[in-house]
């Protein structure tokens, strides 16, 4: 079989591409990067050595890939593949009807064991998961806050990032106080980060929720959620209770 024979199929095609840009060299950093080693968050995880931009770029490419073979890509063993997945599904779900979008939101939270790392979610979790609940209910994201698994509790509060740009802020602080008390450092630091961004738009409700809970909040996450306030309230908030 020639080449071009085997390149006209865009799933083979993709891949072919991601082979060619594959950087055994760059892969190695990414992998100490993303914690890949024995007992870290991102054990096992394997990489091509891709930027985002190069995979953001295939992703923008093959937007048009089926369902099925899109589904093939987030199964695979490589973390770049996945994200390739995940950026086309986020495109998919933005261009798609109201069809289109509850077949993907349902997808992704069938396969959340491949979403699993924390820029995966970081890069969909509000897009899809945030975008599909906004309007409904969104009992599912306190299930998923309870998860034994990393990443679904990570998926649940990033998903309130969408509520926060349509200032929403009530599902973010309801969520973040029994995820004050989450074990794992990138959860410290999830659960900050949108505190933060709930502050930029409504200052009042992020201080309102810092007076009664930063005694009891891990200090990454303290740190994050404060990080736009002046050198003085910083040190406030983290030097004196309030």
């Amino acid at each position: 079989m020639t080449m071009e024979k085997i390149l006209s199929n865009s799933h083979t095609q993709l891949q072919y591409k991601i082979k060619k840009l594959a950087n055994p060299k760059k892969a190695v950093i990414l992998q100490r990067f993303f914690k890949t080693g024995p007992g870290e968050y991102g054990e096992g995880d394997k990489f091509l050595g891709l930027t985002v931009p190069q995979c953001r770029a295939l992703a923008q490419k093959y937007q048009k890939l089926s369902f099925v073979d899109v589904s093939k890509l987030l199964q695979s063993l490589f973390h770049e593949e996945r994200l390739i997945a995940l950026l086309i599904l986020v495109h998919n779900f933005q261009t798609g009807d109201n069809n289109a979008r509850q077949k993907i939101y349902n997808f992704y939270l069938k396969n959340t064991k491949y979403i699993n790392n924390w820029d995966l979610v970081d890069l969909s979790a509000d897009k899809i998961v945030g975008a599909y609940l906004l309007n409904k209910n969104s009992t599912i994201l306190f299930k998923l806050a309870k998860s034994k698994n990393l990443w679904e509790r990570r998926i649940a509060i990033i998903s309130t990032w969408q509520f926060i740009k349509n200032d929403k802020f009530d599902l973010t602080i309801k969520l973040s106080r029994p995820l004050l008390k989450d074990e794992h450092d990138l959860m410290h630091k999830a659960v900050g980060w949108m505190l933060r961004e709930v502050g930029k738009r409504d200052k009042k409700t992020l201080i309102n929720f810092l007076h009664r809970y930063h005694t009891q909040m891990p200090r990454t996450a303290l740190r994050y959620a404060i990080e736009r306030f002046s050198e003085t309230e910083r040190r406030a908030w983290l030097t004196t209770k309030l």
